[in-house]
C-alpha cells in the first residue's frame, strides 16, 4: 500500500533540530519545505492501488530521493548511505536524524514501478507544470537543440566474445538450448566464460576459431529452430541476438562462400553494429571523423535565454530515425501539438541548431508548423576544388527544370534528379563543374527551395548569423550540464534506451528545479511564483 507522510514531526526531526545549517536557497532547504507541494501523494497513488501490506515509502519522500541522486549521479548504495548519513538528504526528505534509511533495492523498486505506469516520467511532469504556473517561459519564443553521447553502461565486446556470449545467453535462457550447445556444438568449452587460450598473434589459429564460433553458432540456430514470432520475448530475444552478432561481423573466409564453414572478421563496419550482449541496443558512433564514441545520443530541447529545458529524448546512438534532425522534427511536432492545446502560445517561435540540423527535412517541419529556423546551413560539396556548386544552377520548380552556368537546361525528373550527360562534353565550364565522365547529375531535395534560401539568407543577412551567435551558444551550457558533473563526464548506469531516458527525464528534472529555485521559487497561496528580485 502507498505510505503518505505524517502530519505532525518526530522528537528528533532533523529540519527542526538542524536545518538552519542547510543553506537557504538550495536545492535541499527547497525540497524540505515543498516536497509535498511538488510532488503530491495523489500523483502517485496509482502505483499502489492495493490498500493492504506494508505501507510504502511516502511518494514525497521518495521523489525526493530520486531527484537529487540523479543530479549528484550517485549509485544506489551511495544515494543510501546519504539519505542515513548526510543531515542534508535527512532535511530534505523529512526524516528523523535517528532515521536508518533504507536499503539500495529500494529505489529499483521504485524504478520499476514507475517505469512499467501510464506516467513513467511524472516526476519530470511535475516539474513542468511548476515551469509553466511560474510564466518563466511565457512570451519566450526561442527553442535551441542540441545532443551529446553518453557512454554506456558496459564493455564494449570484440566479435568473439560476442559470440561466446552470446551462445552462452541462449543457453540460460532457451529451454533445452544446453544440451543442444553440448551437443552440436564442438568449437570452444561454453560452459566457461571468457576466450579459448589460443595464440592470437597466429592469423590462422584466430581464423579458425572464428569459423569455428560461426559454425557453432548457426549450427545451433539450425537445431533449435525457435520462431522468434511465436516465442516469449526473453527467448526470443536471445535467439535473435545470437543470429545478429553471428551475422554482424564476420563475412566468408577469402576464395570462400561461406558454405565450406570458412569465416573470417568482415573487414568492414555493419551500420548498427551492436558491440555488447550485454547491453544490445548501445551502439558506436563519432562525434566526428576523429572522435569515436561508444554509448547512446542525449537530446535536448532549451530556451536558450532561461536555460530551461523544454524536451528531451535519449535514443541509440547511430541509425537514421535517431540523428540530430530526426529528433528535432519529432521534438518540432510535439511543440506544436502543445501549442495547438495552448491557444498558440508558441506562435512565430524561432529554432535554433548548429549545421547538423541544416536538413531540408527539418527546415521543411519547422517551415509547416509556422516557425522560423535559425539553423546555419551545411556547407555545400563540390565536385571540382573552387568550381560551381548546386546554387549556381538555377532551379525552376514551376518548369520542373534546372539551368546550368553554362545555359543549358534539363528537365527534373520524378525522382528529382537532373542529368546533364552529354551537353558536359563539350562545355567550356566543364572542367569547373565536374570530373564525371558522362557529365553532371544533380539530385535535388523536396525542399531544395527552403535550403537555398537559407543559404541566401545567412550570407546576406548579418542579423541572422548576430542572433545564432548570440543565442545558439547557450544550449551547450544545457547540454554540459546533463552530460557532466564536477568536471568529469557522466556515464550511465543502466541498460538500454528505456532505463536511460527514464534516467535522462529525471536529471532534466532536477535540473529544471535546481535552475527555478535558483531564481527564487517558492509557493505562495498556493501558486509557484519566482521572487521578484531574481525572476
Amino acid at each position: 500500500m502507498q505510505g503518505v507522510e505524517r502530519a505532525d514531526r518526530e522528537l528528533l526531526d532533523a529540519e527542526a533540530l538542524v536545518g538552519h545549517l542547510v543553506a537557504e536557497g538550495s536545492m535541499f532547504a527547497f525540497l524540505a519545505a515543498h516536497r509535498q507541494d511538488l510532488f503530491g501523494d495523489k500523483e502517485f497513488e496509482d502505483l499502489f492501488p492495493s490498500g493492504r501490506g506494508r505501507p510504502s515509502i511516502p511518494a514525497s519522500v521518495m521523489a525526493s530521493i530520486l531527484v537529487p541522486q540523479t543530479l549528484h549521479d550517485l549509485s544506489d548504495r551511495e544515494t543510501a548511505e546519504a539519505a542515513r548519513c548526510d543531515l542534508r538528504w535527512k532535511v530534505a526528505t523529512g526524516m528523523a536524524l535517528d532515521h536508518n534509511g533504507f536499503d539500495p533495492s529500494t529505489l529499483v523498486y521504485w524504478r520499476k514501478r514507475l517505469a512499467k505506469s501510464k506516467r513513467p516520467h511524472r516526476i519530470n511532469e511535475a516539474v513542468r507544470r511548476v515551469v509553466a504556473d511560474t510564466g518563466l517561459l511565457r512570451d519566450r519564443r526561442k527553442r535551441a537543440v542540441d545532443s551529446t553521447i553518453l557512454a554506456d553502461a558496459v564493455a564494449t565486446q570484440d566479435t568473439i566474445t560476442q559470440l561466446i556470449s552470446a551462445i552462452r545467453r541462449v543457453g540460460r535462457t532457451v529451454p533445452g538450448a544446453a544440451d543442444q550447445i553440448v551437443a552440436v556444438c564442438t568449437g570452444h568449452d561454453y560452459s566457461r566464460p571468457g576466450k579459448p587460450s589460443i595464440d592470437w598473434d597466429e592469423p590462422g589459429a584466430k581464423d579458425a576459431l572464428v569459423s569455428a564460433l560461426v559454425n557453432d553458432a548457426n549450427a545451433l540456430l539450425e537445431a533449435l529452430a525457435v520462431d522468434p514470432d511465436e516465442a516469449v520475448e526473453p527467448v526470443a530475444a536471445a535467439v535473435g541476438l545470437l543470429a545478429l552478432v553471428a551475422g554482424q561481423d564476420v563475412e566468408p573466409a577469402e576464395g570462400s562462400d561461406g558454405t565450406d564453414g570458412r569465416w573470417r572478421i568482415a573487414r568492414k563496419v555493419a551500420p548498427d553494429r551492436v558491440i555488447s550482449t550485454v547491453d544490445p541496443q548501445a551502439r558506436h558512433t563519432r562525434k566526428s571523423p576523429e572522435a569515436r564514441r561508444d554509448g547512446f545520443r542525449a537530446h535536448v530541447v532549451a530556451e536558450p535565454e532561461t536555460a530551461i529545458i523544454t524536451d528531451e529524448a535519449l535514443t541509440k546512438a547511430a541509425g537514421t530515425e535517431n540523428s540530430d534532425p530526426a529528433v528535432a522534427e519529432k521534438f518540432v511536432a510535439a511543440d506544436a501539438v502543445a501549442a495547438d492545446d495552448d491557444a498558440g502560445d508558441a506562435d512565430g517561435r524561432e529554432w535554433y541548431g548548429d549545421s547538423a540540423y541544416g536538413t531540408g527535412d527539418l527546415r521543411g517541419a519547422i517551415t509547416d508548423a509556422g516557425y522560423d529556423a535559425v539553423i546555419k546551413p551545411k556547407p555545400l560539396a563540390v565536385a571540382v576544388e573552387g568550381g560551381f556548386t548546386i546554387d549556381d544552377f538555377t532551379v525552376d520548380e514551376a518548369a520542373a527544370t534546372v539551368i546550368c552556368p553554362a545555359g543549358n537546361t534539363r528537365p527534373i525528373s520524378k525522382a528529382r534528379n537532373v542529368i546533364f550527360g552529354a551537353l558536359c562534353r563539350d562545355c567550356p565550364l566543364t572542367a569547373r563543374c565536374t570530373t564525371s565522365k558522362t557529365g553532371r547529375t544533380i539530385n535535388l531535395h523536396e525542399r531544395d527551395d527552403l535550403l537555398r534560401r537559407a543559404r541566401a539568407d545567412w550570407a546576406a543577412k548579418p542579423e541572422l548569423r548576430e542572433k545564432y551567435r548570440t543565442f545558439r551558444p547557450n544550449v551547450e551550457r544545457v547540454v554540459s550540464q546533463i552530460a557532466s558533473r564536477g568536471g568529469r563526464r557522466l556515464k550511465l548506469r543502466y541498460r538500454g534506451v528505456e532505463k536511460n531516458h527514464a534516467w535522462l527525464s529525471c536529471r532534466t528534472a532536477g535540473l529544471n528545479l535546481r535552475n527555478l529555485v535558483g531564481r527564487g521559487l517558492t509557493r505562495t497561496a498556493g501558486l509557484w511564483v519566482l521572487t521578484p528580485q531574481t525572476a
